[in-house]
């Protein structure tokens, strides 16, 4: 007999098993035992406190939580780039709370016996190993979300394995060890210290940037609305920019990896050509596998969207959209700014970028890139591409959304700014005047409004 009501809780708690395994089987639930189990051996070698209650406590807390502890790392920074658009400001959003976290770690450790009272006191007592530890663990992640921006990891696991080297750092450093205070304090305050360094030359090229020059403008664009033909305009306006080269990106490297690796795929195609993805079985229970959204029109249709936008705006003398896929596959943003630069040799690049998780990912490939001045767009108004996605209107201009609508009526061929494109399902197809051809494959997606 159940002991629950029979309203479905039954059904729920039958699949718990399954989602305990799946936990279990993560790799990055995995990382972080390893992680847990590294924070024991090492302080226990360290400070010599094998059978110390504290520190096993803490171990098993660090093997629980570090998972957790990650994605709210990287939660409090989106929070505070959304909030300042600053590069500066988002990483003290990630610093701050964990400074606090690791202060009070380092309190019970000290308190519980743990950790040497004298080798904590050569790096200045628990307020100075908790700020070079935070300050370590801040470049570290930095160097964790630098790999994963070039397609190498995941980000929350990056992030788990800098944490580890760090901990064995810190544990060395804080015994006093030969050389490991050394490493400690030359990690946390040089590799801590280059970062902010970076983050503060990105801030003043941000605030202080001269006019003129080509303005870089990457991003999802799903789809194109009024609040990016607005950032067109004033950009060009404030920055004088001559020129502005859109690319959109075609599929993130995060989900090109996932669809390898058969952890997402596309669930279903709705009606208004969207496509829905979603997590397999495959699919890791503590990645984030879609930070800016699982429902996505296909690159041909958004790169259309763009270029129809423009034109209707009498904007393409001045805004030029480039579509690399085999440059962008190859090397993601990094190697469309190699080519830009290519391009427009000796000219002086922005790029314009939005404060949400996608936007501070181009900034800071754009600062990795070379000296390019950051325009950022901080986001007020009420135009969301989330709300057009679920429905909302008026919010694109009125190319798109009859676009959007003729792709809608599942119409074989789309026209619209004296164009023609052939509609595989939501997957937009320039027809050219001796291409007559608009017929559609008989494989059908499986669809849903």
């Amino acid at each position: 007999m159940s002991a629950v009501s029979p309203d479905g809780k039954a059904a729920h708690l039958s699949g718990l098993p399954d989602k305990v395994g799946r936990y279990l089987r993560s790799p990055s639930t995995r990382l972080a035992a390893f992680a847990g189990l590294l924070t024991y051996l090492c302080y226990a070698y360290a400070h010599d406190s094998w059978m110390n209650p504290a520190l096993i406590g803490i171990s098993i807390f660090f093997a629980i939580f570090m998972p957790t502890y990650t994605r709210l790392s990287n939660k409090a920074e989106l929070w505070a780039n959304n909030r300042f658009g600053f590069v500066t400001a988002g990483r003290l959003g990630r610093f701050v709370p964990q400074f606090a976290f690791n202060l009070v770690m380092f309190a019970v450790m000290l308190w519980g016996g743990g950790m040497s009272r004298s080798g904590v006191a050569t790096v200045g007592g628990i307020a100075g190993a908790a700020l070079i530890t935070s300050l370590a663990s801040q470049g570290l992640q930095y160097l964790g979300g630098y790999l994963f921006a070039r397609g190498i990891g995941d980000l929350n696991r990056n992030v788990l394995v800098g944490l580890c080297v760090n901990t064995v750092l810190t544990a060395l450093g804080t015994a006093g060890l030969p050389y490991g205070r050394e490493a400690f304090l030359l990690l946390g305050f040089g590799l801590g210290g280059f970062l902010l360094l970076v983050g503060i030359l990105s801030d003043l090229r941000s605030i202080f940037a001269p006019t003129g020059g080509v303005g870089m403008y990457f991003g999802t664009f799903n789809p194109f609305h009024n609040t990016h033909l607005a950032i067109l305009k004033r950009a060009m306006a404030e920055r004088r920019l001559d020129r502005i080269i859109i690319h959109p990106t075609l599929i993130p490297r995060l989900h090109a990896e996932a669809f390898r690796k058969g952890q997402i795929r596309v669930g279903r195609l709705r009606e208004d050509g969207f496509q829905v993805y979603e997590k397999t079985e495959n699919a890791d229970v503590n990645v984030d596998y879609f930070p800016t959204g699982n429902v996505f029109l296909p690159p041909e249709t958004r790169r259309a969207l763009i270029e129809l936008a423009v034109a209707e705006a009498g904007l393409g003398d001045k805004v030029e959209v480039i579509f690399l896929r085999e440059t962008y596959d190859a090397r993601g943003f990094q190697g469309v700014i190699a080519d830009i630069r290519k391009r427009h040799p000796g000219t002086r690049l922005h790029t314009l970028h939005g404060t949400d998780f996608g936007g501070m990912l181009v900034r800071s490939i754009c600062d990795e890139c070379g000296w390019i001045y950051p325009w950022r767009i901080l986001r007020r108004d009420n135009v969301s591409a989330t709300a057009i996605r679920k429905g909302a209107k008026g919010m694109t201009p009125a190319v798109v959304t009859d676009v959007l609508d003729q792709i809608s009526r599942n119409l074989p061929e789309v026209a619209a700014g004296g164009r023609r494109f052939r509609n595989d399902y939501g997957v937009l197809t320039e027809v050219l005047e001796n291409d007559r051809s608009a017929e559609r494959p008989d494989i059908r997606p499986v669809r849903s409004g």
